[in-house]
């Protein structure tokens, strides 16, 4: 019996588009958990918002969160729901006139 292929959302899709224009941030986890160590590092680095932040749990996983004004959200989440934030509108823009203008 032939397999279906599992459907792709064309809501995720554009918003994983969106993301790539995002500043990304690649880290490991170490002792603490992946969403502490992404808060800890954020803090430390002083990153603006909005920003990828990539936390290398173990050899195989890697978590993604995202930054944005009102906090630290799951990647998936803000690929599914990115009209829900303003700053990715603003900068993808800001992005597209700079490109513009060249």
């Amino acid at each position: 019996m032939a397999r279906r292929r599992k459907r792709k959302s064309r809501r995720r899709l554009e918003g994983r588009k969106i993301l790539e224009h995002v500043p990304q941030f690649s880290l490991e986890s170490g002792e603490d958990k992946p969403v502490t160590a992404a808060r800890k590092y954020i803090q430390s680095e002083g990153i603006a918002p909005p920003a990828l932040i990539l936390v290398k749990r173990n050899e195989h996983t890697t978590d993604r969160y995202f930054w944005a004004e009102k906090g630290l959200f799951g990647a998936q989440y803000v690929e599914e729901n990115h009209f829900l934030f303003p700053s990715l509108k603003a900068s993808i823009e800001e992005k597209l006139q700079l490109a513009g203008m060249r």
